[in-house]
């Protein structure tokens, strides 16, 4: 059956009758939650299971649980964790990364997935790879895995093979750096000054090193030297250079395209980001006439990305038979030990 070149989510907690009829006949690749659809678990369970019903196939189910500001599912029902940074630093200290930062960083990953696949969420948008750095805004920083490229590239590196073991897909974002914006992306158009040189030696490490991963998201940032007119994610110049320069031949999909970055209708958005090259749209607002939209200008999946989404689900695993609890257990003792050590 055609799948949509999209990833639609639904508006609240339980799936209603127009919004499924719509999801039926359109045909989203997969879906997307938000805190809006996490009240409960059984709830949760209910409306994953309902969405996979409304298409009629096991559609991928994302989330960004990246933990801090940014996680959808929270206390009480469901673990809250530290900021990325924040965990980082008192794991990794300055710039060091441990044997047992690396395994921390796993475990967290594996827990993290763990819980989702419990609730029918196969793909978490994460890990962030974006490089810390002073100037960078705060909707982001503490979203990252750290301030310098090589301790982010090994931090990602053990949050996704954790979230992988789990049986939950990562994706690496935001393609090909956010940390140099100081303009939020929710509400205005970054741009990037930074040469494509001092970059490729910093910024765009951990996206060249992780190229591997499945699946991707890019970034609405504006480097000037790629592209001075359109951001990465609209710009056929911006998708080349991610595949060609940075090796990054994943499954491509955007940040959410309703985003106060992009400006025009989010149809015509939605249109420029598939020519532009990527493999599909991200809408993320639960507006059904947007959606309905985006449906009618996008259209199908291209052959390119049906066979990009069958390589990446493709290592999709069985989850690790482990004892949760020592994981739970060891993940606290390595957690509590580096608390001590930066004098928490």
């Amino acid at each position: 059956m055609p799948k949509g070149a999209y990833i639609f989510a639904p508006s609240g907690p339980e799936l209603g009758r127009r919004e499924a009829e719509f999801f039926s006949e359109a045909e989203p690749f997969g879906f997307i939650m938000f805190q809006r659809n996490c009240e409960s678990p059984d709830q949760l369970l209910r409306l994953t299971k309902s969405l996979r019903e409304a298409v009629g196939r096991d559609a991928p189910i994302l989330i960004d649980q990246e933990g801090g500001r940014v996680q959808r599912m929270r206390g009480p029902h469901w673990r809250e964790w530290m900021p990325p940074l924040d965990q980082v630093e008192a794991l990794a200290g300055h710039g060091r990364v441990s044997p047992e930062a690396e395994r921390a960083m796993y475990l967290r990953g594996f827990l993290t997935g763990t819980e989702l696949l419990a609730h029918g969420i196969d793909v978490n948008c994460a890990p962030c790879v974006d490089v810390a750095r002073p100037e960078t805004h705060p909707f982001l920083r503490n979203r990252c895995l750290g301030t310098t490229a090589s301790v982010v590239t090994v931090m990602a590196r053990a949050l996704a093979a954790g979230l992988t073991d789990a049986g939950c897909l990562p994706v690496l974002k935001h393609a090909p750096g956010h940390g140099r914006a100081t303009r939020d992306s929710h509400d205005a158009l970054p741009c990037i000054d930074a040469s494509l040189a001092e970059l490729l030696e910093t910024d765009f490490v951990p996206f060249r090193d992780l190229a591997d991963l499945p699946m991707v998201m890019t970034a609405h940032v504006v480097l000037p030297e790629i592209d001075p007119e359109r951001p990465v994610t609209l710009s056929a110049s911006g998708v080349t250079y991610l595949r060609e320069e940075l090796g990054l031949s994943g499954l491509l999909l955007t940040d959410d395209i309703s985003m106060g970055a992009l400006s025009g209708k989010v149809e015509a958005r939605a249109a420029s980001a598939c020519e532009a090259g990527c493999d599909l749209v991200l809408h993320c607002n639960g507006e059904l006439s947007e959606m309905s939209a985006i449906a009618a200008a996008v259209g199908e999946m291209s052959s390119s990305a049906e066979k990009l989404a069958d390589i990446a689900f493709s290592g999709r695993r069985n989850p690790l038979d482990v004892d949760i609890c020592d994981f739970e257990a060891e993940f606290a003792a390595l957690t509590q030990e580096a608390g001590k050590n930066a004098g928490w």
